[in-house]
């Protein structure tokens, strides 16, 4: 009975259960969407001229023009959606003749006509994501409101930067190699340079709006995501100053440390999904031991470091990305000929020397490489090798800026972590 094809027209094919759980889906994204609508009406003592039953409506409207445009033509969802346009103009000149010249409301219901035409498509997941992107914006307006007077004019030019590297110079590079070692192909060394600038700058945004403002566990994380080595450098110095947080500080440092392996995992998944079942297990460990030190020393004391601790430069800026993407490159010819004269071997040699100044290059590197004669055991031993050669230069720094308590701390966090990594090793090479 549920799966008797009721609807069959040029635009999609039902049954009575697709047709109904569709049809849900369209009225409860209407419904939700004109809720906070009208509790937004409420808090700012204004009106909207569409609530919880309009926006209903419309997603209705756009669900049904779907249908029906399925046996009359493809004319009915233009018709429908000429109609809808003319009564949002109507309620738009009103309002503005009331002063209120917001648009937001007008230009969210129009979404939703789309949104039931997109649920009847099929596109549940889709409208459903996009859904709660249009809940979260509405709902935090102040809160973006204040985020975008916070955005230095720098930051605006960095991100316009970054806008040109993807939309106007990614797409006209070459994707081959151009070299006679066959290394180098330009437009996979910018798509490094877009994906690691990109990752870095949202690490960024989080310690500016949350992260120093949020205590020592957040600050760790969104600062792991920027550079465990400004983590690491900022706190060391901070313990000497104040020695009494010393303890504090040793587990943003460890806190940072751990969330590098999980950067290494995001690249893997990116450039080389196969690699995953070897290295998951073994990177786990480390975030694992990292992370349960870290929180014992959290929980033991868990003062929150006050605003302006981290201060690290925009990780948008084209001078800095363009010396990333050298280094990146130069990492790919290391490789390259250490293989040519060490073999497998020189995977181990290079990734424990790159890893001393970037793990990402490295390891993006590593995932990439197409040698039919290096094993992918191999390229995962480097891999992890070169994340446990980057968290020696973090305890290097430590040791060297830190207190007394926090070389104790972080020597006994990293030595966990290095207990960790060993097992990972026996398990991805023994077991």
């Amino acid at each position: 009975m549920l799966d008797e094809i009721i609807i069959s027209g040029d635009l999609v094919t039902l049954s009575l259960k697709d047709f109904a759980l569709r049809l849900l889906v369209s009225l409860g994204v209407g419904f939700v969407i004109g809720l906070e609508r009208e509790r937004a009406a409420i808090r700012d003592n204004s009106h909207h001229f569409a609530g919880t039953r309009t926006f209903t409506f419309v997603t209705l409207l756009g669900f049904l023009s779907g249908v029906v445009a399925g046996f009359l033509g493809i004319w009915i969802v233009y018709l429908a959606f000429a109609g809808l346009i003319l009564l949002v103009a109507v309620s738009y000149f009103n309002s503005s003749q009331r002063g209120d010249i917001g648009s937001t409301t007008e230009f969210t219901v129009i979404t939703c006509f789309f949104l039931g035409i997109m649920t009847l498509l099929g596109y549940v997941q889709i409208v459903l994501a996009i859904t709660v992107i249009i809940l979260a914006l509405l709902t935090l307006k102040f809160e973006v409101k204040a985020i975008a007077g916070t955005i230095t004019q720098e930051e605006i030019f960095a991100l316009m930067k970054f806008v040109v590297l993807v939309a106007l110079i990614l797409p006209f590079l070459p994707d081959k190699t151009i070299d006679p070692y066959n290394v180098f192909n330009p437009r996979e060394v910018m798509l490094v340079i877009i994906l690691t600038s990109g990752l870095n700058f949202g690490g960024y945004l989080l310690i500016k709006f949350l992260g120093a403002k949020k205590g020592i566990l957040l600050t760790g994380i969104v600062g792991g995501l920027v550079s465990s080595t400004i983590i690491t450098w900022t706190f060391s110095k901070r313990s000497r100053e104040n020695e009494a947080l010393s303890r504090s500080f040793s587990a943003a440092i460890l806190f940072a440390s751990t969330i590098m392996p999980v950067r290494v995992l995001l690249w893997i998944y990116i450039f080389n999904k196969s690699l995953l079942a070897k290295l998951a297990l073994p990177l786990a460990l480390i975030v694992a031991a990292g992370f349960l030190y870290a929180f014992i020393l959290m929980k033991r004391n868990s003062e929150k470091i006050s605003d302006g601790e981290i201060k690290p430069d925009n990780p948008l800026n084209l001078i800095e990305a363009l010396k990333f993407g050298g280094l990146f490159a130069g990492i790919l010819y290391f490789v390259h000929f250490a293989v040519v004269y060490f073999g497998s071997k020189g995977i181990l040699i290079a990734s424990a020397i790159s890893a001393l100044s970037d793990v990402d290059a490295i390891t993006i590197s590593l995932a990439k490489m197409s040698d039919p004669s290096i094993s992918a055991l191999i390229i995962s031993n480097g891999i992890l090798l070169a994340t446990l050669s980057n968290t020696l230069v973090k305890l290097a720094i430590a040791i060297t800026k830190g207190s007394r308590e926090l070389k104790r701390h972080v020597l006994k966090g990293y030595g966990f972590i290095f207990l960790a990594g060993i097992a990972g090793f026996i398990i991805m090479n023994f077991l």
